[in-house]
């Protein structure tokens, strides 16, 4: 994600996506499934768009425009995806109708040729990965699944609709992580190469690494003058407090209305390129440990500290470490996700109620290379573990155990142990440069494998799409 969305839709399916992150491997440590490398940007606070006016919509003429391997691709799926990007963005709004209709047949022509790739690879995503995905979204977006759903329904798309995209976004990241993330490694010499590089002034596109943190304040959908001048001296006031020397983690904590707020907002030092433009701008001439903002958003207004800035290969700034550790359970066709989910409520309540031990359960049940610590994943640093973990493990407080959590590799029960302040050390550091060389090879080799992906597809075109 690189900017705020102002639509719901978009925003959901943009955090679908970001949850696609390869594997990776812990700095120093033994594989484990759920780290990987910081690919993807620090979590948006999201707006939900006010709901239409009502006004029915007018549905195309209902033909077929193309066959994917014999699947038809209707005029009514075109001209849905056209309408929802013209409402969505504004580029869109403003590019030629054929134009864009042609764009979009393309990319639904694309989607489905890997759609079908993943069915015949066997990748399914299961009704309770979904729901999980749906509060996320709401979470991100500060409302209920309740509202979420209302909204949802205000925007034009039915819930079975949404859920639908929700589904074939983690179908075709779950694709794409297997068919290209996965395969992707960056070997010592290449890291050492782009260090030197870098020092000697040779590599003029390294880009640049920042982390940032945040207070958050929120402003209500539709709010009045007032309540928008309310929030706007509320986020100075705490800009102050942070400026007069106070903590900005305890801070954000006690203020902040983000999810990130547990963990003293800290947002996770990545390339600038994965922050929105809007904190990157506000924050490009604040020194290290320096305040900016409040700046206001769609959704609100952000005080934002510069916890570490400079390019990929530099040693300096302070990252928000976590120590937690979990236990997996695996699903395959011995278990469900039902059913790994209800014997982790279990193990949760023995832990609660001390007729049983963390690290004992998770050393005799965890399906994980961590099983042998008792499930301990270390001190890991921002961005290290998939997005649907670490989402959970930022609004967790030290001895807290979370719900049962659905991911990519199965079901996770996550104990967040600590939280400590400490600079990057140098095997963290050229890890931080392994993934950003890594993440440079993904973007590369997915283009080409998209690529590949279509021109095995036997596709005809019939009609052209009209409104």
């Amino acid at each position: 994600m690189t900017h705020f969305r102002s639509s719901l839709t978009l925003a959901c399916l943009a955090l679908v996506a970001a949850s696609a992150g390869a594997q990776g491997v812990r700095p120093g440590g033994g594989i484990t499934d759920i780290m990987r490398s910081p690919r993807f940007a620090a979590p948006e606070t999201l707006r939900a768009p006010a709901p239409t006016s009502g006004v029915p919509v007018q549905r195309a003429a209902e033909f077929i425009v193309a066959l994917v391997n014999s699947e038809p691709i209707t005029n009514t799926e075109v001209m849905v995806r056209v309408d929802r990007l013209v409402r969505e963005n504004a580029e869109a709004e403003r590019m030629p109708r054929g134009e864009l209709t042609r764009l979009v047949l393309e990319r639904l022509i694309n989607e489905r040729a890997q759609l079908q790739l993943a069915k015949e690879n066997g990748i399914k995503v299961d009704d309770l990965t979904v729901d999980q995905a749906e509060e996320n979204v709401a979470r991100q977006n500060q409302i209920t699944v309740t509202e979420l759903r209302r909204r949802v329904i205000a925007e034009g798309l039915t819930q079975t609709e949404f859920r639908n995209d929700l589904r074939t976004q983690l179908l075709l990241t779950r694709l794409r992580e297997r068919e290209v993330e996965s395969r992707v490694k960056i070997s010592d010499v290449e890291v050492e190469q782009y260090i030197q590089d870098q020092r000697k002034g040779t590599n003029a596109a390294a880009p640049q690494q920042i982390n940032l943190a945040q207070v958050f304040i929120e402003v209500p959908e539709n709010a009045t003058n007032a309540q928008v001048a309310a929030a706007q001296q509320k986020a100075q006031g705490i800009a102050q407090r942070a400026r007069s020397g106070e903590d900005f983690a305890k801070l954000a904590r006690e203020l902040s209305d983000a999810s990130d707020r547990a963990a003293g907002g800290a947002l996770g030092l990545r390339s600038a390129d994965r922050y929105p433009p809007l904190f990157v701008d506000a924050t490009q001439s604040t020194p290290l440990n320096g305040i900016a903002g409040p700046v206001r958003s769609p959704a609100g207004f952000h005080v934002l500290k510069v916890l570490a800035k400079g390019d990929a290969g530099a040693t300096d700034g302070v990252v928000t470490q976590t120590q937690a550790r979990h236990i997996l359970l695996r699903v395959d066709d011995q278990r469900t996700t039902a059913q790994a989910i209800a014997q982790l409520a279990e193990y949760k309540r023995r832990i609660e109620s001390g007729t049983a031990d963390f690290a004992s359960l998770a050393r005799d049940n965890s399906q994980d290379a961590s099983a042998k610590a008792g499930g301990d994943l270390g001190w890991t640093r921002p961005g290290q573990f998939v997005p649907e973990f670490e989402e959970v493990l930022n609004r967790m407080s030290p001895g807290q155990i979370s719900d049962p959590v659905v991911s990519r590799f199965g079901v996770h029960l996550i104990q967040l142990v600590g939280r400590r302040e400490a600079k990057l050390t140098q095997v963290e550091q050229r890890e931080a440069t392994r993934a950003v060389l890594r993440e440079k090879r993904i973007a590369e080799n997915l283009e080409t494998w998209m690529q590949e992906v279509r021109a095995r597809a036997y596709v005809e075109y019939r009609d052209a799409p009209q409104t």
